[in-house]
């Protein structure tokens, strides 16, 4: 399967709309499928939603709605968002879904056939909100959970449980062997350090609950939340597909990495399935430096923010902004600021200038060659030279600067050079020839980034053989009051 490119994301619990915490990391996934698309691979970047969890129960019981018709609704949300943020992905699961039961149940039997399932009993603190157990020292000192700012509940059950602590010492010369394995390096390191401190086996099931995928052989449990979605990846490609291609990059926030980065492997070597590349997890979203969550009611939605300044300046401020990994704290007034400094008085007028001055002329190729400054194609280069860098090191902030630093260039060319005012044709026809063809770069370099905004900008620079035709598009980013 050569020049294949799988991605993918969470799945996301449908007790409540997406937020633009979730929207980031779809953002971030969908720059990463259209750039390696760019590179000529065949992409498959999938997302989806997560529906056997208790919360899930909760909050359709709150709306006062059967299960299963609360969650086809917010499944419909869900994608409906992703469509409407124009998002690329190539496929869309829910964990209610036969193709992931069925991929789930056969998962179980070959963990329970290597002799790494067994049955006892589990007493300890669960987070409703992570749908994970946690230690007391993992809490705050007033025994909350950190991020939901809710008491654990004790819970004492019959469990079926998986024999994590087995793969403790084949997880530490996995990592040794894959040192990128979780970037940023940071978090690997947090990772390396927990699996080093000591692995307990894990509980995989839950008892008498009705809401969930029933264990083989055993109707009395239903699969652990986190244990059937993480199954997902699978799910969707099949188990022959998964084992000559596993997921090249799972995308997600820093706060599901353990799961990711510890669990889900030993889970995969005790199948006997190849693991993953690579875990790509970011930081938190803050206002005033609390947590963007649903559970806390802060919750941002991110169709009300591109409805107002569009899909592009959406994912530019999201990926110009915060660093990649680093929390970040999202407010609209930094939004305002960023769209009408870098969008509407930065890119947005240097196309309008440019395309506007080169729609009177017409450029035709000379001797045989198209012929641009220097100082043009060495500002191309460079461009791209470091865009290609960033982009694979995650630094997509950096990426961006560097294209805004063309940008920059091409502005204060076309003032200083004044090239409104120069009378001798040909002259201004070469200097204007450069101008549009750096813009014409900054698109197709862009197009991962802001795919919307790069469509525009090419689809007014038509090169038609030996000629060049431009024509002036509508305004990319109208200013905002």
């Amino acid at each position: 399967m050569e020049n294949k490119f799988y991605i993918t994301t969470p799945i996301y619990y449908v007790n409540d709309k997406p937020h633009i915490g979730h929207a980031y990391t779809n953002i971030v996934a969908d720059l990463l499928a259209r750039w390696r698309e760019q590179q000529g691979e065949d992409i498959l970047y999938l997302t989806g939603t997560d529906e056997f969890a208790q919360k899930t129960v909760d909050a359709a019981k709150k709306n006062n709605e059967e299960v299963h018709e609360y969650t086809d609704r917010m499944a419909s949300i869900w994608q409906s968002t992703w469509e409407k943020l124009k998002l690329s992905n190539s496929d869309f699961i829910r964990t209610t879904e036969e193709r992931h039961i069925a991929t789930v149940k056969d998962f179980w039997g070959r963990v329970d056939a290597a002799g790494d399932i067994y049955k006892g009993k589990y007493e300890g603190l669960y987070c409703k909100g992570h749908e994970a157990f946690m230690k007391e020292d993992e809490l705050t000192p007033d025994g909350l959970c950190p991020d939901h700012k809710t008491k654990p509940e004790w819970i004492s059950e019959e469990n079926y449980f998986f024999k994590l602590s087995a793969y403790q010492d084949k997880l530490l010369d996995f990592y040794n062997d894959h040192p990128d394995f979780v970037a940023p390096a940071n978090r690997f390191h947090e990772v390396k350090s927990f699996v080093e401190r000591g692995l307990e086996d894990i509980s995989i099931s839950r008892e008498n609950r009705p809401w969930g995928i029933p264990v083989p052989n055993d109707p009395h449990h239903v699969v652990y939340v986190w244990f059937d979605a993480l199954i997902n990846y699978i799910s969707a490609v099949g188990m022959e597909r998964w084992e000559e291609h596993p997921a090249d990059i799972h995308v997600m926030a820093k706060d599901i990495t353990r799961f990711h980065a510890v669990i889900w492997p030993a889970m995969l070597m005790s199948a006997g399935l190849p693991l993953p590349g690579q875990i790509l997890a970011h930081g938190f979203f803050t206002i005033n430096g609390t947590k963007i969550s649903k559970s806390l009611g802060n919750a941002i939605d991110p169709l009300e923010i591109a409805n107002k300044y569009g899909n592009d300046a959406l994912r530019y401020f999201l990926l110009r902004e915060i660093p990649f990994g680093e929390d970040g704290d999202f407010s609209e007034e930094k939004m305002k600021e960023r769209y009408n400094g870098d969008l509407a008085n930065g890119l947005g007028n240097f196309a309008a200038r440019v395309l506007t001055l080169a729609e009177k002329e017409e450029f035709v190729m000379e001797n045989g060659e198209w012929r641009m400054e220097n100082e043009f194609q060495e500002q191309i280069d460079k461009m791209k030279k470091t865009v290609y860098a960033k982009v694979n090191q995650f630094r997509f902030h950096e990426a961006l600067a560097a294209v805004w630093e063309a940008i920059a260039f091409g502005d204060k060319y076309v003032n200083e050079n004044k090239l409104w005012a120069i009378a001798d044709e040909k002259e201004r026809r070469r200097k204007l020839f450069s101008a549009v063809t750096l813009l014409d770069n900054l698109a197709a370099t862009l197009l991962p980034f802001m795919p919307e905004t790069s469509r525009k900008i090419t689809a007014s620079i038509q090169w038609e053989g030996k000629r060049l035709k431009a024509k002036k598009p509508e305004i990319l980013f109208p200013r905002i009051r």
